[in-house]
């Protein structure tokens, strides 16, 4: 029987079922080494690429992948390659890239680099120009005129971008769902106010300090964006009060994750509020160094918020054992994350009794507590889950749920 060869044997579209089953980025460089029919096959399959480059070799990257939707040119803050990404580069990426759906770009590019985006990439949904430290609301600008369908924008570190910015985006991209602007010092409430009249979709806002951000600004956010919101950060915007707390709780049942560390003029009566309201949604809450939290609105977050995962309490000087000492026989609590470092009413008493209501929890975190040590808690028996990494002195890594500075979508 005569052999056959499998290019005789298969057409374009069989080989690209082939290459659809492999699942590994390697098995698909493999099948492209195979020969140059099978390297053509490759190429103008794939969908995402990172890479380090300058404008001859991004313009070959851009003949050869003909279909790429997901580029990645970040850096490290510390840059091992530089000079980057520079604003000629990306004059022929978005030349070159017509089908770019996501870029990620930060630590580069200026003004002039924007406009470059703005003038050719009209797809694109996902952009990352955070800590480009150059940006300001001109590119932005330029950003909005021509990416109409921006569903995600990163523009934390941006230190020059103001209100302006936010009102280029509420007139052009009203599909805006997620937005990042952690550090950016000059947006204020007034420029919130102006971002929600057009985008009245967000789900995910990171204004982490943000130190002119204030209630009003908050409460607008709140009341527009009530049926979508999901994310709100606020960590360290010590101009947000119980007013802020109020809206949400008012206004935003689908509410996941809270980040309102460092406000300080949050008391029990608004969380009080949030935890009724969101008690189906909430997932996340962080609220250190809320200084006037107490018992009261602890035991009530723990007794209503049933699907809450992570909760971080620390500095919360006021909390004692008796939040959870409060939880009655049919509380059963889900936490896999809890923060309680330098709360230093808490006892080994206390942190036995959580014990007791919660079986999934995986990182706890005890640091600066002075009556719950390793020593004391051998002492009094208290056997932890498995599962559970105890952090006594800060030499276990935390998880990033509770930080506040995680990516957006």
């Amino acid at each position: 029987m005569a052999s056959v060869c499998v290019n005789d044997a298969l057409n374009d579209d069989e080989l690209r079922w082939v290459l659809s089953k492999l699942d590994r980025d390697k098995d698909k460089e493999v099948f492209g080494l195979v020969c140059k029919r099978w390297l053509l096959l490759q190429s103008t399959d794939r969908k995402k690429l990172a890479a380090r480059a300058g404008p001859h070799m991004l313009g070959r990257l851009a003949f050869r992948f003909t279909h790429i939707v997901e580029l990645d040119f970040s850096q490290s803050v510390s840059r091992s390659f530089y000079p980057g990404v520079t604003d000629s580069d990306l004059t022929v990426i978005s030349e070159g890239f017509k089908c770019l759906r996501v870029l990620n770009l930060h630590n580069c590019i200026t003004d002039t680099g924007l406009a470059s985006i703005g003038r050719c990439l009209a797809l694109l949904q996902f952009l990352d120009i955070s800590y480009c430290k150059k940006l300001s609301d001109k590119g932005v600008s330029a950003v909005s005129q021509g990416c109409h369908d921006l569903r995600t924008l990163h523009l934390s570190g941006c230190r020059f971008i103001t209100n302006d910015s936010l009102k280029s985006l509420s007139e052009r991209c009203r599909d805006l769902e997620a937005l990042g602007l952690q550090g950016c010092t000059n947006i204020t409430d007034s420029g919130l106010a102006d971002l929600v009249k057009g985008c009245k979709k967000i789900k995910t806002l990171d204004i982490n300090k943000c130190s002119n951000v204030g209630d009003a600004g908050v409460s607008c956010v709140a009341k527009v964006c009530a049926y979508s919101l999901k994310t709100l950060k606020l960590l360290d915007c010590y101009k947000v009060g119980n007013e802020s707390i109020s809206s949400l709780a008012q206004f935003c049942k689908n509410l996941e994750t809270l980040i309102i560390g460092g406000c300080r003029d949050i008391s029990d009566e608004s969380i009080m509020l949030l935890a009724d309201s969101c008690k189906d949604s909430l997932k996340n809450l962080r609220m250190d160094w809320c200084l006037n939290i107490s018992d009261s609105s602890l035991s009530c977050i723990l007794k209503q918020c049933k699907n809450l995962e992570a909760l971080d309490i620390g500095c919360c000087e006021e909390v004692t054992d008796n939040a959870f000492l409060d939880l009655g026989s049919g509380d059963v609590l889900g936490l896999k994350v809890l923060k309680v470092s330098n709360c230093p009413k808490i006892t080994v008493k206390g942190i036995g009794k959580l014990f007791e209501k919660c079986n999934s929890l995986e990182y706890l975190d005890v640091r600066s507590l002075p009556h719950v040590t390793e020593v004391r808690c051998s002492e009094a028996g208290l056997e932890f889950p498995k599962c559970c990494k105890v952090n006594f002195s800060g030499s276990l890594t935390e998880p990033d749920v509770l930080l506040g500075y995680s990516g957006l979508p």
